[in-house]
């Protein structure tokens, strides 16, 4: 019978052999880069999330807010339910209705919005916080990222007021 060239005693290592030894650091680089990068990816799918759901509320601020002072039978009552509007839109993109800016024109006269065949046009400007920051350089606002959306809605010309 042949004996095998393989022994079952484990080989004699030098002491300069154990620091060149890279068993079982395959695995540990792997769980290091893999943490250090899905990390920021984990961070930028949230932010990115938070910064579109924004981003639809506003442009669905700004769409209702237009589409109902242009079909309102006044001026006034244009503006009081293009109020309620915003409020809906922007709680349902979990900002509050202070946190934007709304811009209001009307064409041909800005003192009238529901001028038959004239046009609406309402700007709504906001700025989203990023999620998981300390507002370090500014307290009352903090890190964010600046949204816009503007809306145009024509008047009836057989609607609005004569």
């Amino acid at each position: 019978m042949r004996r095998s060239s393989r022994s079952d005693e484990p080989p004699v290592r030098t002491p300069g052999a154990r620091l060149v030894d890279e068993t079982g650091s395959a695995s540990l680089e792997f769980l290091t880069v893999g943490v250090l990068l899905l990390v920021p990816l984990v961070y930028l799918v949230l932010a990115l999330g938070q910064i579109q759901h924004a981003v639809l509320g506003v442009e669905g601020a700004a769409r209702y807010a237009a589409r109902t002072i242009a079909q309102a039978p006044s001026h006034d009552a244009g503006l009081q339910a293009a109020d309620r509007a915003l409020l809906v839109a922007m709680a349902d993109a979990g900002m509050e209705r202070d946190a934007a800016l709304v811009t209001i024109a009307c064409e041909p006269d800005p003192g009238a919005c529901c001028t038959r065949g004239g046009t609406v046009t309402v700007q709504v400007d906001a700025t989203v916080p990023l999620p998981l920051l300390p507002p370090v350089l500014a307290p009352d606002v903090g890190i964010g990222v600046p949204i816009s959306a503007r809306a145009v809605q024509p008047v009836s010309a057989f609607g609005g007021a004569p």
